[in-house]
């Protein structure tokens, strides 16, 4: 989402007044159960929420028709006729151009099924049981974000179309490396050719990649993200290619892949590098002559989709052990962005800080936030290897622990501000009983955090980052483990 620019100087016309927020629609509850659409229904409406109601996908379209100001739709993954991930592929064919904010709602949810749905446009998962208070938070959030986004494009049409210089679709930056990378997205977005990010994980490679597509011929197409490395192989080649019916166990309808999904638009293959050799194949005729074929099909279709890929490995290096064709790099590397980590344009910091603390306090209601120099200081002092996203995570988190509007040395995360990560030893004990130098940082808080990265850590370590099992072995939940990793800012 783009950050909010700068205000105009003082010689530019006056900024035009905001226009009156809409009064929200209704929300759509669809759920197969009853009783559930009926507790939704109640928590909704103490919130101050108008409920719309339907059993199914099928039924809940047939409601957006009749309630064109619906905008936020609580659906559930399992459903007859048409469940949630159906509901969520037949938006954009049925709805084109309507704002439609989709959150999944699942008792079977685990972090591939929430990579899949938010690869198909859902605003965000829920687990079923699920409080009251975190459906209110996330009705809220939605109306959070398009507020801010209503907003970014009255600032943007006030102040012209053309963005500010230090920021290119929330990707922000002064240094000399960032403006290289910044022109070079910005002239490579009036050419067809293919694109290829590099970067470390963290690094921003997504804002630029929709900056290549919103500045693009395509920006009236659509904009479609996959994680190649969120989906298990032996769903990867139907959600890119799609599937007839029969095709596999399961297969019960025929459904469109997201090169068909992405046609006339943008395809972006995110950590392309974990594709497996065999879909590199089928991509790499997709790449030559525009056609692709579904799964268990026997006819070819013609797709016009601009691809623009990502990945934090080192390809040259995958290419030379035979993990990656050679051929395919040679097709995606006919422009290559080298997006540089955090540590090689900390100039660029002060400018991330301020971005990053005005989006969080629009988004938080906290207004007027800023950062004291100690705690500037010490992020200087971080070398980040979760780059920008672990900055922009430890921001957030420290603003929501802040006692006012400024964000003080000790609001930051312990890794950040200084304090001691936990030894690896057993019990993970931060001081033994007993001892105490009179330095030692007796911070509960601090501590309790720095003892669950690390564990997270860890755990991410032993199953070689399988985000399931580790939440098993914490005794976490799934969803619970995920909250935890983006706020710590880890990378597993």
């Amino acid at each position: 989402m783009p950050v909010p620019p700068s205000a105009p100087p003082s010689s530019a016309p006056p900024a035009a007044p905001a226009p009156a927020p809409l009064p929200p629609g209704p929300v759509l509850v669809v759920d197969d159960e009853e009783n559930l659409r009926l507790l939704l229904r109640v928590i909704l409406e103490r919130a101050g929420h108008r409920v719309v109601e339907a059993p199914d996908g099928a039924a809940a379209l047939a409601q957006l028709e009749a309630h064109p100001d619906v905008r936020i739709v609580l659906c559930d993954l399992r459903m007859p006729r048409l469940d949630g991930l159906g509901l969520l592929d037949a938006l954009p064919q049925r709805f084109p151009g309507r704002a439609l904010r989709v959150v999944l709602m699942s008792a079977y949810g685990t972090s591939e099924t929430a990579a899949q749905a938010l690869s198909r446009g859902a605003f965000d998962c829920v687990s079923k049981p699920f409080r009251a208070e975190e459906i209110r938070h996330t009705v809220q959030r939605v109306l959070d974000f398009d507020a801010l986004e209503a907003e970014n494009a009255r600032l943007r049409a006030h102040l012209g179309a053309a963005p500010p210089p230090d920021e290119l679709e929330g990707f922000v930056g002064r240094s000399p490396s960032a403006r290289a990378v910044m022109d070079l997205v910005q002239q490579a977005a009036a050419y067809p050719s293919t694109v290829l990010i590099t970067g470390e994980s963290g690094t921003g490679k997504e804002l630029l990649a929709r900056a290549l597509h919103l500045r693009s011929d395509r920006r009236a197409g659509p904009f479609v993200p996959v994680n190649c490395a969120a989906i298990p192989e032996p769903l990867l080649e139907s959600e890119l290619f799609g599937h007839e019916r029969g095709a596999f166990t399961g297969a019960d309808r025929a459904r469109s892949g997201l090169f068909e999904q992405a046609d006339r638009g943008t395809l972006l293959l995110d950590e392309i590098g974990d594709m497996p050799l065999g879909l590199q194949t089928r991509l790499l005729r997709v790449l030559e002559d525009g056609r692709v074929r579904r799964v268990g099909g026997d006819r070819d279709r013609g797709v016009d989709v601009r691809v623009v890929a990502a990945t934090s490995q080192d390809l040259d290096q995958a290419v030379a052990q035979g993990r990656f064709r050679r051929d395919l790099y040679y097709r995606l590397n006919v422009v290559r962005v080298r997006v540089p980590p955090l540590r090689e344009r900390m100039e660029d910091l002060p400018l991330l800080v301020d971005a990053m603390l005005r989006r969080a306090s629009a988004r938080l209601g906290r207004p007027g936030a800023r950062l004291a120099p100690e705690a500037l200081a010490a992020l200087a002092r971080h070398p980040f290897p979760g780059n920008v996203r672990e900055l922009e995570n430890a921001l957030e988190r420290a603003l929501l622990v802040c006692a006012g509007p400024v964000v003080e040395l000790g609001d930051l995360p312990p890794e950040l501000a200084g304090a001691p990560i936990p030894p690896a030893g057993r019990g993970g004990a931060l001081l033994a009983f007993g001892e105490d130098d009179g330095a030692a940082d007796l911070s509960i808080k601090a501590h309790t955090a720095a003892l669950e990265r690390h564990l997270i850590t860890l755990a991410l370590i032993r199953t070689g980052g399988n985000r399931t099992q580790a939440a098993r072995l914490l005794e976490l939940s799934t969803k619970a483990l995920l909250y935890k990793i983006r706020d710590y800012g880890i990378d597993g």
